[in-house]
């Protein structure tokens, strides 16, 4: 008998080389019930051959269900981006002159920019896009991670997974070019959103402030990297780490960093002295949600507004007092959207997972604040996606599906547009959305009708993290690609 059709040698070449398996298989003497039955096997071989040696993955969009098969291999990523930083050491940064306008500053360094509020205001920008797209500036690899990026003084900060460490790395923002990496051993990773950190750091009078997603905290100095001091959030609470990691930005204001690691005992929020990272205040015994905290004004009180998974709070920025409560509880225990200042007294509240929105009204009634619902509906269910205010009506991602809604009211008045659950920014009367396939999209921001004015893709690969414009400079990146495109208008 030929050794091609011997039982021992079909084996090993099912094992070696499925395909080939397969083809001996039926080669060999027997019959073709037990044939098939082999094929089944080697079938399975092959599927765990492509998983393990080639990177097949069947990735998990945001509808919680498998979307699509992609080859993706961590190791084979994390080369490509060690190879590209390596590069970047051997080429001299290109002389670039200054663009018109505002010198680069730190306009958008908070999650979100200025207030959290996903608005830029910076200066007007482009509103008639060429038909291949904004001009790029610079497109390369990036270490998996949601976080967005923060700007200062023309650097772009951010923090990614690359192999078994969590790292803050710095780019130019006008070039792309590396400046700077800090990193420290850690890797959450789970079976939804991958490996990587997913909290966006901060920038603050010359610090940054990073939180990795298994509770690292760390102020760096913005221009060096140097460590300047470290905590772990969830150690100082005795607190387990929730399903989807630590993904709430750190807030800091009035001095303090202020973090929601979910400590019982009163440790569920925690403000840290932010020169000396020694503890200040701990309130609360809440469970950890994935939204970051905000500092703002309501009903003539400065505050900060924090939500948990079962409540919206108010808090003394001085001592993390209560100082009143809206229940907020969701579905799966997941709050992730940002809340947003709508008025004076009042802010709108969104959580998906069916859950729905409501404006909440706060009234001060002598020393105590009253919150009161004003109107709740499930028109607007923010899941992992934060809406925008503008002139009175409120645009978002209503489970993957642009919407817009009255403030005053809650009136839907238009749903259309499916751009999966990607993120948005308001600018210039116009909805600038990152979808979740890595396109760009601008539509007008108006109540009349949804308008698309033009879309192109951007980068390749599912996109949750949130995009940032800084000095007319638009920054955008997911867990494999970041890029820089020119959106604002020539002065």
């Amino acid at each position: 008998m030929p050794i091609y059709k011997r039982s021992w040698f079909v084996l090993l070449s099912c094992l070696i080389f499925p395909p080939a398996g397969l083809v001996l298989t039926w080669l060999a003497p027997g019959s073709a019930w037990k044939k098939s039955i082999a094929s089944l096997f080697i079938a399975a071989i092959g599927v765990g051959h492509l998983f393990f040696f080639y990177g097949l993955r069947y990735e998990i969009y945001g509808e919680g269900a498998p979307s699509k098969l992609t080859f993706n291999t961590p190791a084979a990523h994390d080369a490509l981006v060690e190879q590209s930083r390596e590069q970047m050491k051997t080429v001299a940064p290109p002389v670039i002159a200054a663009p018109a306008g505002p010198d680069l500053t730190a306009y958008w360094s908070d999650f979100r920019g200025p207030f959290r509020a996903g608005v830029y205001d910076q200066q007007p920008i482009l509103t008639a896009w060429p038909a291949a797209g904004l001009q790029q500036l610079w497109k390369q690899p990036v270490g998996a991670g949601y976080a967005a990026f923060v700007t200062a003084l023309g650097l772009a900060y951010t923090i990614e997974q690359r192999r078994g460490n969590e790292v803050v790395a710095v780019y130019d923002i006008r070039t792309g070019i590396e400046r700077w990496n800090h990193s420290w051993p850690a890797r959450f990773e789970e079976s939804m959103g991958g490996p990587g950190p997913r909290a966006t750091p901060v920038f603050d009078e010359g610090r940054i402030y990073a939180l990795g997603a298994e509770g690292e905290l760390q102020s760096l100095d913005a221009a060096t990297g140097k460590q300047i001091w470290r905590t772990n959030i969830l150690t100082d609470a005795g607190a387990k780490n929730i399903q989807w990691g630590m993904s709430a930005s750190p807030l800091v204001a009035g001095g303090k960093v202020i973090v929601n690691p979910g400590g019982a005992s009163d440790r569920s929020i925690i403000a840290y002295d932010k020169q000396t990272g020694k503890q200040v205040w701990s309130t609360l015994s809440d469970t950890a949600s994935y939204t970051a905290p905000m500092f703002v004004t309501l009903a003539g009180r400065q505050q900060v507004l924090a939500v948990t998974t079962s409540r919206v709070v108010g808090l003394s920025l001085e001592d993390g007092k209560l100082l009143w409560d809206f229940p907020w509880a969701t579905d799966y225990d997941v709050n992730s959207a940002q809340p947003i200042v709508v008025s004076p007294n009042r802010f709108f509240i969104s959580a998906g997972y069916g859950h729905g929105a409501a404006v909440v009204e706060l009234t001060l009634d002598g020393t105590v604040i009253q919150p009161k619902q004003v109107w709740t509906n499930n028109r607007m269910k923010n899941r992992f996606n934060s809406s925008v205010l503008h002139q009175g009506f409120v645009y978002g991602l209503d489970e993957g599906i642009l919407a817009c809604i009255d403030v005053e009211t809650g009136a839907l008045k238009w749903k259309g547009g499916r751009y999966g659950y990607g993120q948005l920014l308001l600018a210039s009367g116009h909805l600038v959305v990152l979808t979740e396939e890595g396109e760009l999209v601008l539509v007008k921001a108006t109540p009349e009708k949804l308008e698309e004015v033009t879309r192109f893709q951007a980068i390749e690969g599912k996109t949750w993290n949130h995009p940032a414009i800084t000095n007319g400079i638009l920054l955008i990146r997911n867990a494999n690609e970041m890029a820089a495109f020119r959106i604002g208008k020539t002065q």
